[in-house]
């Protein structure tokens, strides 16, 4: 066990909570998460309808996620098995074609710009250039402006814009190009397409998200001597000499807050020293991502496991019976805010039903369809947010979820990072709180 912790709790048993937990308990150090719900994952977990297993949003991941890969492997799961893997490709339905090949970065991306089907030779070169410039200011941007302002600044227009840089920025941050941080956007640059050749890899998840990570990361620590308490909500946090109590019961000496923002808020507005991280939470803004799963007979599907829309609502849409998923089986994504957070379940599944059938032809009416909405997806990643750091003025107490303080948007790999962060830090022996 490691030195001066005796016993550390984790409130929340997403992806955060759950890397933490599980470095905790590969330290050896007595760890119990408690979790509100009966489900693990947080908001990125597995829903049943009708007896399918579905995602409650549908993720991908990318070759550059290092953190989450290592955990998958350390619970056992083998990313070889678990995901897809395919070089950087964004192929849409009107024809635009964009694929990097196995090739030593720069020649990979190089090579994928200049051989984009849809994208003119001058727009390739453009975009080169801004990486150049974002490389060369070591991919700071400095005063921190929108992503709409950074691309009109950089000459980044037409196909490049719409098909590169707009979706790559929606599906990272979950925010609108207007509205989306340009500093943060420079980070995804950096660590997606400005990196190792691998790390631009899509990574298409073939299992649901509860067996990615979540469930098997409660087995290991379960396994290890630690627990994993569903349906327990801690309602109240309180400082004792010895450390934390929880909901009046437990003590700990150590508590990591790993629930969603707008969680952790009434739990902090207890503890009068937290006020600074308080302020941050609640002056964010949220975005959301709306999944409609549309179950076809078997005999539909897509050209390619992945698909790019243009001019309507629907921005991705997913084959997952190309996943491992029932044959037939479609989930369009539609990621940050939008005019189509104004229409009705029904009337969203009837425009996107449309969108797929004006792109695809003429297609069968669906089985059944599903329309699963998490309005706070993510927080709304805006330039200049000010983001609570991880620890806290009080020893002891610490915060972990995509929303701290880090260079990343609010992604599955900014979430383990934190956690796995906020474990280290609880393994720190530290002075018990005075009161």
């Amino acid at each position: 066990m490691a030195d001066g912790v005796k016993r550390v709790a984790v409130v929340g048993a997403g992806w955060a909570g759950l890397a933490a937990a599980v470095t905790l308990a590969g330290r050896g150090v007595p760890v119990t998460v408690f979790e509100a719900s009966r489900n693990l994952g947080g908001r990125a977990r597995r829903v049943t309808i009708d007896g399918v297993a579905l995602d409650n949003g549908q993720h991908i991941l990318v070759g550059a996620y290092r953190e989450t890969l290592s955990l998958m492997r350390r619970v056992g799961i083998d990313p070889r098995r678990a995901l897809l893997r395919v070089p950087l490709e964004l192929r849409y339905v009107d024809g635009f074609h964009l694929r990097a090949p196995r090739l030593p970065w720069p020649l990979n991306l190089a090579a994928a710009l200049l051989g984009a089907k849809g994208l003119p030779r001058a727009q390739a070169f453009a975009a080169m250039r801004f990486i150049a410039a974002l490389r060369a200011r070591a991919y700071r941007v400095d005063p921190d402006r929108s992503v709409a302002r950074l691309l009109d600044e950089h000459g980044q227009r037409g196909a490049l814009r719409t098909r590169l840089w707009g979706p790559l920025c929606v599906s990272a941050l979950n925010t609108p190009l207007e509205h989306a941080s340009a500093q943060v956007f420079a980070m995804v640059i950096r660590d997606v397409l400005a990196g190792r050749r691998a790390n631009s890899d899509l990574l298409l998840p073939r299992a649901d998200l509860g067996r990615l990570f979540p469930e098997p990361a409660a087995d290991w620590i379960r396994a290890r001597g630690g627990a994993v308490e569903l349906g327990v909500p801690v309602r109240r946090i309180e400082r004792v000499p010895s450390g934390w109590r929880l909901n009046d019961a437990q003590i700990f000496q150590a508590a990591i807050v790993a629930c969603g923002p707008h969680q952790a808020g009434p739990l902090l507005v207890q503890l009068p020293e937290l006020a600074d991280s308080l302020a941050a939470i609640n002056a964010f803004e949220y975005e959301p991502i709306v999944t409609c799963y549309l179950q076809y007979p078997e005999t539909v599907s897509l050209a390619a496991p992945m698909m790019g829309f243009s001019g309507g609502i629907v921005q991705w849409a997913f084959d997952r019976g190309r996943l491992g998923g029932p044959a037939g089986l479609i989930a369009a994504v539609i990621s940050a805010s939008g005019a189509h957070e104004d229409l009705t379940k029904e009337e969203l599944t009837a425009r996107i039903a449309l969108e797929l059938e004006a792109a695809l032809g003429r297609l069968p009416a669906p089985v059944w369809s599903q329309v699963i909405a998490e309005k706070r997806a993510t927080f709304s990643c805006r330039p200049g947010l000010e983001r609570p750091a991880p620890a806290t003025p009080l020893p002891g107490l610490l915060l972990a979820g995509d929303y701290v303080a880090s260079e990343y948007p609010g992604t599955l790999e900014a979430a383990v990072r934190s956690g796995i962060g906020a474990a280290e830090r609880a393994i720190v022996p530290t002075a018990a709180p005075t009161l």
